[in-house]
């Protein structure tokens, strides 16, 4: 990585000839302090400076080595090999605004040199300037082709420019001319989800196979375009692999658009115990139980989900429906209740209040309700305001006689 300058040789001679044999044999901290004292003998040996900034550099210590690499510049401007160091430590010290100049002045000095157009790419992806980090990483190419970090920085800055479709054959190059970057493509399809181009993002999971992350959401993807069949032999492969509660529940998602919700119980069944605090997937273990009739389960689970969100009218507006249809009425109507108080109540509400009321002989706040569903409904629910208007009719005459 670091570019060492030849010694110079000057009053601190000694200690620098000691000090290059310290950083010949990666002894750094001895390397550190020879060259210490040789700054001391002659503070103005630029090339006691460097060495002392490259020690600290392969110390891992850019605070220490930034200062030091200053002071080489300031006694000898535009020194090419100081340039490129500082950039590299100020870019490791995630100070990109700062290594720029150093490293376009390297640049300029060593046109054809592939290491500074490569830090100088790195530099202005950092600093969020994609267009210029793409004109750089070309160039990098430009000057050697094999390399993978160069195509793939080159994809991710054409990426955050929104140009996935160039951005991908770079990613693929990087990957073929190095299998450790082969991860770099799930990047890629997560910018594709995120771009709403989930065909292009199942493509590229699909090369993924082993990799049970990526068949989960090859899996969710499918399943949410319409191919829930396809995507279960995936999830089931993701699930055996990590049966983690993300994959259990995708994969309980494409057992119930592909109409087997019996198989799907067990798997969230099994996320609810490893994630109790979850919210919306209590609320999708509720529904799942009320569709089997199961309502006795599913109310339990409306009511943890209410539990976990108070403010929500979401999970009282399901257990008040499950609670209709066990006729559990009083239970109904303090759910009911809290779905008011929520502010959350519709013209459904207000029918479902009716019923309760209704079949609780409670005639006058039924009749109330029944009156207020049809008044707030005004046509959206036909058959509910025909049952509606005949059992205001009934309970008007039956009051009339008290």
């Amino acid at each position: 990585m670091w570019i060492v300058l030849v010694a110079l040789l000057a009053q601190s001679a000694d200690f620098q000839a000691d000090g290059i044999k310290a950083l010949d044999a990666q002894k750094y901290d001895e390397a550190v302090e020879l060259f210490t004292k040789a700054v001391a003998a002659d503070p103005k040996d630029y090339g006691a400076h460097f060495h002392l900034a490259l020690a600290y550099s392969l110390l891992g210590k850019d605070a220490n080595a930034i200062p030091e690499y200053k002071t080489v510049l300031e006694l000898k401007p535009g020194l090419y090999e100081a340039e490129l160091n500082l950039g590299i430590s100020l870019l490791r010290s995630k100070d990109a605004s700062a290594a720029i100049p150093y490293l376009k002045s390297a640049v300029e000095q060593k046109s054809k040199e592939f290491r500074p157009a490569l830090y100088l790419a790195q530099a202005l992806f950092e600093k969020s300037e994609f267009a210029e980090a793409a004109a750089a990483y070309t160039n990098a190419i430009s000057l050697n082709a094999g390399s993978a970090a160069a195509e793939a920085g080159l994809g991710r800055a054409f990426a955050r420019q929104k140009r996935l479709a160039d951005a991908e054959p770079h990613f693929r190059k990087a990957a073929e001319l190095d299998p450790a970057y082969k991860d770099t493509l799930l990047e890629l399809a997560s910018l594709y989800e995120a771009d709403h181009q989930p065909a292009a993002a199942i493509a590229i999971y699909r090369d993924f196979p082993e990799n049970p992350g990526a068949q989960e959401r090859m899996g969710a993807l499918l399943t949410e375009t319409g191919h829930a069949a396809d995507a279960i032999p995936a999830l089931e492969a993701a699930v055996a692999k990590s049966p983690t509660s993300a994959n259990r529940v995708a994969l309980a998602q494409a057992y119930v658009k592909s109409k087997q919700p019996d198989k799907a119980v067990p798997l969230v069944a099994q996320a609810i115990l490893a994630e109790p605090g979850d919210y919306e997937l209590r609320l999708f273990y509720g529904r799942l139980l009320r569709d089997q009739h199961k309502f006795g389960e599913a109310a339990s689970q409306f009511l943890a989900a209410a539990k976990l969100k108070p403010d929500a009218a979401e999970p009282w507006n399901e257990l008040a429906s499950v609670l209709i249809v066990t006729e559990q009425y009083p239970q109904a109507i303090a759910a009911l209740d809290r779905v008011r108080a929520l502010g959350a109540e519709t013209s459904a509400h207000y029918y479902f209040r009716a019923i309760a009321f209704d079949h609780m002989r409670q005639l006058k706040p039924a009749l109330e309700a029944y009156n207020k569903f049809l008044e707030i409904s005004n046509g959206k629910s036909p058959d509910e305001e025909f049952k509606a208007r005949q059992r205001a009719r009934i309970i008007e005459k039956e009051l009339s006689k008290r």
